[in-house]
């Protein structure tokens, strides 16, 4: 859209009416950008003459003052109020008091900002409840952090103390009777945040809301990442409030209108400017461009007025429903005020797609296509890099309905055959969903097949000069029955992409995400990197080679790809971070692998791809461990006892098939403010029982007996800790698959098995890493 209107001027008519701007120089799509804005901020004004009693200011009284000092120089203040902080609820499931909604809550803090300290109490009268706002830090921080949250979804009744299942929570869902009852306010001050405790009527206004229309439209409720349907939510209504649906209804009815607007300040501009839209086919053109961005405006803001927003307390700000690629239960939501001016409001997301056009200078006209991935011709030579589907870890199509049925409100008129349907097509989708393809087995079926004829498209049609690039983020997290490590994600696409003739040349990690800003705290938009696959055709005449071969080719190459990657050849190559080497070592692995026709067993059959990653896996000599110790050692051979930053845990948690809260569950790391770091042996409790712990990696035994050693040497053999369980099944909490987690397997360097040939150029077991660990203290 934008080369269209490249180098025009705005056609509002504020722009028209100052001098100094309409003789501006309207560079690349400015005009545009400066057209979305101005229409949005009408939209956003002509919205509040509409529903803006819906979004009352709140008066500050000498009564509400009584009890916080803070309050009193606001007395007589009318404040804009930014937000409202709601909990679920739930009837107690205790009998003397099942006429209470006791509150589901995850925390009752609301701001852990430095001398912006502030939390949520419960006030207990007439038997039943109310919350009050306090200032500063409560004395019972545990508790009031941890809320009525036991684990997960399992909480505790505020009025009795009696433990509410999950199961209990899931039937009152079920059965139509989860509720929300508002815990605080959250208002702009002049110094900052400022949080008022509820009044009833701040309760009952929200409820007053009738929305005229509402996107009753149920969702497949096994999709991918989706966790709210066990809890009534079947519809894409139910993730709204009725005040955030009359919002959003107002807001997508009012594209239309702002679209109109934009036709006729532009028609009336033909006559008064030479460089303006000259015929009628251009105006609507235009107009209809203005809707696009101001519709994706709407539909952008939608995930932050839902009920599954949830607050950052440290950043005092709403987050959106997609902190990652998932539908997740929020229990204590916020509902944001579309007219304030701080996170959450409709012009910051006006605001947003407005900065995009203006800094976009188009030179050229940009094609886009629709079409199916498996019968494409527009490939046909062409420099191909994509980014396919990850298996099964998002389901694009169902999560992308969130925001398509607001789209399709606003634009169906613009694109009706885009909008033709009431739900985003899902059936061809190439993602391997087992409730939707009848199982596991039939839905990596259906991803190798049809994903093999997407591979085949590219590589037939693709540019013979160049290669094709594939970037897959997709971590490897599943464990053989032998400890080694595989991925069905991994081994199906590799597959795809070898059986449509692709030779796989390399892999290489590559820095796409943003990262390094204080304020992200390593959350949804801090993966240290993703990993391109470099293909090329394979030759007609590869060949085939035996097993024995394979291993014998892979301690040839692999000793050298892995002294590039780390920089220890001390060449020019930036190294690969140890967070991003499981990833990294598959490409020069699978180069070896993919260059034949077959690696044959020795009974004549061809290798699998899982067994070859398996093999390759194994040079970093990993397997020993589970992932949790895996993480452990590649976390202090990058970082020591240092912190560093969440999201490069995270990463480095997901290639060794675990995951960051599980580690922390644990109880070897410390994490918390956007950093992690390893606790020291000193840290760890002394009363350690390992008869009693659901998980214990190799790491926590192993600084157990250096802390119990150190604490009394000469008493250490009778103070050592009980003997840990064998390996079983992985404890809850667990990312990882059954025999993933491990329990303390303490490996001999000197009797690990090796394939032939591996002893000269292998690097160090984490035996011996360990080992230099525990020296070291």
């Amino acid at each position: 859209i934008p080369p269209k209107f490249a180098g025009r001027p705005p056609v509002h008519p504020d722009v028209r009416k100052d001098k100094n701007l309409f003789a501006k120089e309207w560079k690349g799509a400015e005009g545009l950008g400066e057209d979305v804005r101005r229409y949005g901020q009408w939209m956003r004004d002509e919205a509040e003459k509409r529903i803006g009693h819906l979004y009352p200011k709140v008066e500050i009284t000498a009564e509400m003052a009584k009890e916080r000092p803070d309050l009193k120089p606001l007395v007589g203040q009318k404040l804009t109020v930014i937000a409202w902080i709601w909990a679920r609820t739930v009837k107690s499931p205790n009998p003397a008091f099942s006429h209470v909604d006791v509150p589901l809550t995850s925390t009752f803090i609301l701001s852990t900002r430095a001398g912006k300290e502030a939390y949520v109490e419960a006030i207990f009268e007439d038997g039943n409840y109310r919350f009050a706002v306090k200032k500063g830090k409560p004395s019972n921080t545990l508790a009031i952090a941890r809320g009525t949250k036991l684990a997960k979804a399992h909480f505790t009744c505020l009025m009795s103390g009696s433990p509410i299942a999950s199961e209990y929570i899931k039937k009152e869902a079920t059965d139509g009777r989860l509720g929300a009852k508002l815990m605080a306010l959250v208002a702009e001050g002049k110094g900052g945040r400022i949080y008022l405790s509820p009044s009833p009527r701040d309760e009952a206004l929200s409820n007053e809301a009738r929305p005229e229309w509402k996107p009753d439209v149920a969702f497949f409720q096994q999709a991918l990442g989706f966790r709210v349907g066990n809890y009534g939510m079947t519809k894409w209504s139910d993730l709204f409030t009725p005040r955030q649906l009359v919002a959003l209804t107002t807001f997508a009815d009012l594209v239309s209108v702002a679209g109109e607007k934009a036709a006729s300040d532009a028609a009336a501009s033909c006559s008064q400017d030479g460089n303006a839209l000259e015929h009628s086919p251009a105006i609507d053109a235009y107009a209809d461009a203005i809707k696009v961005y101001l519709g994706i405006a709407v539909s952008r803001i939608a995930s932050y007025w839902s009920s599954n927003t949830s607050y950052d307390n440290s950043r005092e700000k709403l987050t959106s429903v997609f902190a990652r690629q998932a539908i997740s239960m929020i229990w204590d939501f916020i509902e944001g005020n579309p007219f304030s001016e701080t996170s959450g409001n409709f012009a910051n997301s006006i605001e947003a797609g407005s900065k995009s056009l203006a800094h976009l200078m188009p030179d050229r006209q940009g094609v886009a296509d629709h079409c199916d991935a498996t019968q494409q011709s527009i490939t046909n030579g062409k420099v191909v890099s994509s980014d396919p589907p990850y298996y099964d870890n998002i389901g694009y199509a169902d999560l992308s309905d969130f925001f398509y049925v607001w789209l399709r409100r606003s634009l169906r008129t613009v694109y009706p055959q885009l909008f033709a349907t009431v739900t985003v097509p899902k059936a061809e989708e190439l993602v391997a969903t087992p409730h939707r393809h009848g199982g596991k087995k039939k839905a990596e079926a259906f991803f190798l097949e049809g994903m093999t004829r997407a591979m085949k498209c590219v590589a037939t049609q693709s540019h013979a000069g160049f290669p094709t690039t594939l970037y897959y983020a997709f971590k490897q997290s599943d464990k053989g029955g032998d400890g080694d490590t595989a991925s069905t994600g991994w081994e199906t696409f590799l597959a795809a992409v070898m059986r449509a003739g692709f030779a796989i040349t390399g892999t290489w990690p590559l820095r796409t995400e943003m990262r390094g800003r204080p304020r992200d705290r390593g959350k949804s938009n801090a993966l240290a990197s993703s990993i391109l696959l470099v293909c090329r055709l394979r030759d007609n005449d590869a060949g085939t080679i035996s097993r024995r071969q394979f291993v014998r080719l892979l301690n040839e190459a692999l000793p050298d790809a892995l002294a590039k990657m780390t920089g220890a050849d001390d060449g020019d190559h930036s190294p690969v971070a140890p967070v991003d080497l499981s990833q990294a070592i598959i490409g020069p692995g699978m180069a070896i692998f993919s260059r034949y026709d077959a690696v044959l067993e020795a009974d004549g059959t061809p290798m699998t791809v899982k067994t070859a990653l398996q093999l390759i896996n194994r040079f970093l000599a990993e397997d020993d461990f589970d992932g949790d110790t895996q993480f452990c050692l590649h976390w202090f051979e990058q970082h020591g006892w240092d912190s560093g930053k969440f999201g490069e845990a995270d990463t480095l948690a997901r290639a060794k098939g675990t995951s960051v809260d599980g580690v922390k569950a644990a109880g070897v790391i410390e994490s918390g403010g956007g950093n992690v770091r390893l606790l020291k042996w000193k840290e760890y409790p002394a009363d350690w029982n390992a008869s009693l712990d659901t998980r214990i990696p190799v790491w926590e035994a192993l600084h157990q007996l250096i802390r119990a050693y150190s604490s009394a040497p000469e008493k250490s053999s009778r103070r050592a800790p009980a003997r840990p369980r064998p390996r079983g099944n992985s404890p809850t909490g667990s990312t990882r698959s059954a025999n993933a987690k491990a329990g303390p397997r303490m490996p001999a360097p000197t009797t690990r098995s090796s394939p032939a040939g591996a002893a000269s150029k292998r690097p160090p077991a984490p035996a011996a890493k360990i080992r230099r660990v525990c020296l070291s203290k």
